[in-house]
């Protein structure tokens, strides 16, 4: 049996960068070929869309967890990693993306739309792209980025333009059933309907949807009975609908008591939409007029309904008396609400070029260090990800980009001095500024570089003369080519 699930949590990671490779060229002849590694694929995307052929989140609630693939490895003769695929997931039309916290992230309507919800990490540079004048052939490439993650929760609020509301078994479900051509569950029990019900219906040349939410009762809004787990499902309605039942035998109740009732708790419901349900049209429906007694009942409460400046109609859902005329008053309601809301563009691409006087980082002073500093900016910390700390040649270059950025420059005026504790994203270290970012740096072996102090990697000098060496049998001394 299948089951309606309109709220759930979802655990979404995007795929990580493929690493960039470190090659060089080797072709037979040709000792020097130069760098060729290539670059690192970029990681899945996680994306929401909407398919109309999905009506529940039921399958996120079985399997929360969704994850894209990584980008793979570059590897030698410029071979870029393939790119990760990207993990579409199908939800329903009128679904909303919160955070935890219950922040609205995106509200996605209508057949196609799309919402990246976690983006994959970009790939790695490979040597052959790091290659310049200064580094004919880097020992080192960037690493990937690691792809983005993220909780989400999904809210499914239903796309209609009606919605009745009414106590249980005020024949919130009969209506509906004799309006369109849906077939929701009816009994002569509360609380038949335990997921909402959505009908099309014609008036004339007019079309529109009509949702029957789960009854509800005083206290609905602050979680009794079911009504607060589906008001979600009237917060995008043009009009709400109060279906009374004028034949109940229940004491102390009555259309008027009801109506009260509904109203207070429209009231006290927070749409996370924004907006207030009680600024809504509404109309009133009297039901089950064919039992003597709720006619006279409709007939004396009638007035005082309309004095509340309410319409007012009276229906029987059993002898389909009054249909036609209720069917008419919500089309002309809805096509009025139609004609009140803006018209609906196209999507626009909007671009946000980066301003002239944008330095792309900023500096602040490290609260729990004294003396200490925070670098905070997009691309300094997207640096730190992608460098490589066992490789000096990499370690390098990250100084070269972020002195060439600027960032030394700010922290001398900021007062840093050498051995100043300095944050960047994850990565925390002592302040060096020793570190020339000069373009015409000092060749030196691949992966090292001179300019940094602790450098206990054997240059390929070095490991040459030790492979000659070992194969000169009683020649070959360990101490003799120790650093």
């Amino acid at each position: 049996m299948s089951r309606f699930v309109d709220r759930v949590v979802i655990h979404v990671a995007a795929g990580e960068g493929g690493n960039g490779c470190a090659s060089v060229h080797r072709e037979k002849f040709k000792p020097l070929g130069g760098p060729d590694g290539g670059n690192g694929g970029k990681g899945g995307d996680v994306v929401l869309v909407v398919d109309s052929n999905v009506h529940t989140l039921l399958d996120f609630h079985f399997r929360p967890n969704a994850s894209a693939t990584n980008g793979k490895q570059g590897q030698g003769a410029n071979r870029d990693g393939a790119n990760g695929e990207n993990l579409e997931l199908r939800v329903p039309d009128g679904t909303v993306v919160l955070t935890e916290d219950g922040k609205v992230v995106a509200d996605l309507v209508g057949e196609g739309t799309r919402m990246i919800a976690a983006r994959g990490g970009r790939g790695g540079l490979g040597n052959a792209q790091l290659a310049s004048k200064a580094r004919k052939a880097p020992g080192f490439a960037l690493l990937g980025e690691p792809g983005e993650r993220g909780d989400f929760v999904l809210e499914l609020k239903s796309v209609a333009d009606v919605g009745l509301l009414g106590f249980p078994s005020a024949g919130k479900s009969s209506l509906i059933s004799v309006l369109s051509e849906a077939k929701p569950k009816i009994a002569d029990y509360p609380f038949t309907t335990l997921v909402p019900n959505l009908g099309v219906i014609t008036a004339g040349a007019t079309v529109f949807t009509m949702a029957d939410v789960p009854g509800l009762i005083p206290g609905a809004s602050e979680g009794k009975g079911l009504g607060l787990d589906f008001l979600r499902h009237i917060e995008r309605c043009a009009v709400l609908v109060h279906v009374v039942d004028c034949a109940t035998f229940e004491s102390g109740r009555d259309p008027l008591s009801d109506i009260d009732a509904l109203e207070e708790e429209l009231a006290k419901y927070t749409p996370s939409l924004g907006g207030d349900l009680t600024d809504r049209p509404r109309l009133v429906v009297l039901n089950k007029i064919d039992v003597p007694e709720a006619r006279e009942l409709a007939e004396l409460v009638r007035p005082d309904i309309e004095a509340r400046g309410l319409q007012v109609l009276e229906i029987s859902t059993a002898t389909r008396e009054g249909l036609r005329e209720l069917t008419f008053a919500l089309g002309a309601v809805v096509e009025q609400y139609r004609a009140t809301k803006p018209k609906q563009e196209s999507t626009r691409i909007v671009l946000r070029p980066t301003a002239v006087d944008d330095e792309g980082f900023t500096v602040h002073d490290d609260p729990e260090t004294e003396g200490g500093f925070i670098v905070k900016g997009d691309r300094p910390e997207r640096w730190i990800r992608q460098t490589d700390f066992s490789n000096d040649e990499a370690v390098g270059y990250l100084a070269d980009r972020l002195a060439r950025m600027g960032v030394e420059e700010v922290l001398v005026k900021r007062g840093a001095v050498p051995g100043a504790q300095v944050t960047i994203g994850d990565l925390v270290f002592d302040w060096e500024p020793t570190t020339p970012a000069g373009i015409a740096m000092t060749m030196t072996g691949r992966g090292t570089d001179l300019r940094l102090e602790s450098n206990d990697r054997i240059g390929a000098h070095e490991r040459k003369a030790l492979k000659k060496a070992r194969r000169l049998p009683g020649v070959y001394d360990e101490d003799d080519f120790e650093e």
